[in-house]
């Protein structure tokens, strides 16, 4: 057990039901982030006592959310450590995943990820959401903790595929910045805009996830 390992508060059992066959690979997920997230920037020193309930439940809040049937593909913006992206795609083996990350030490971060915790429905993108090709859609976009939802949909708002979905974990402020980003949902076809609320399974934390759904 290296020193960290101490610092990270342990899952309760309601966790490891919640996730259920797919506890025993976000638990080797959030060892990664516990041994390498700091060192390599991808976690501030503050997070990882809290690792659990204020980043790995936080982004598993969004399942509930992804569209279902064949075919599905989601991306995720910004993915940075592999939150949400990596979450999700350990929960839903059944949905391909496309992490889109434009810096190389993090896209190589999620390469590795990939390999250790074998997700074959991962795909890793270095590059920026907007340069991806025009043609290229999603049937749902996450994001977390990327940019103000109005910068948000200016980036990502065109990746989601008519009927698709974008979710955008976002803090306190999401009624503030939802109120103050119609203008770009209008202009994204993006309809339907609200906030959905989960709460925290470890702590008395909530989730807030804005969800819109494409015209089309």
């Amino acid at each position: 057990m290296s020193p960290v390992d101490s610092e990270v508060a342990l899952p309760s059992e309601s966790v490891k039901e919640f996730f259920g066959s797919s506890f025993a690979n976000m638990n080797r997920y959030a060892q990664m982030l516990a041994d390498q997230g700091e060192l390599r920037g991808l976690l501030g020193p503050r997070e990882l006592p809290r690792l659990w309930p204020r980043h790995l439940l936080n982004c598993a809040a969004a399942e509930k959310f992804l569209p279902l049937g064949r075919n599905v593909t989601v991306a995720d913006v910004g993915s940075g450590a592999g939150l949400p992206g990596v979450v999700l795609a350990i929960m839903r083996p059944d949905l391909q995943f496309y992490l889109i990350e434009p810096l190389a030490r993090r896209s190589k971060w999620l390469e590795e990820v990939k390999q250790e915790l074998q997700l074959k429905n991962v795909e890793v993108l270095r590059s920026r959401s907007q340069d991806l090709p025009p043609d290229q859609k999603f049937s749902a976009v996450t994001s977390r903790a990327v940019a103000s939802l109005k910068k948000l949909v200016r980036i990502s708002g065109k990746l989601v595929a008519p009927g698709g979905r974008m979710l955008a974990i976002k803090g306190e402020k999401a009624p503030q910045e939802l109120a103050e980003a119609q203008e770009e949902l209008m202009a994204a076809k993006l309809e339907s805009a609200h906030i959905e609320e989960v709460p925290s399974l470890m702590d008395d934390s909530i989730t807030r996830i804005i969800m819109a759904t494409k015209r089309g």
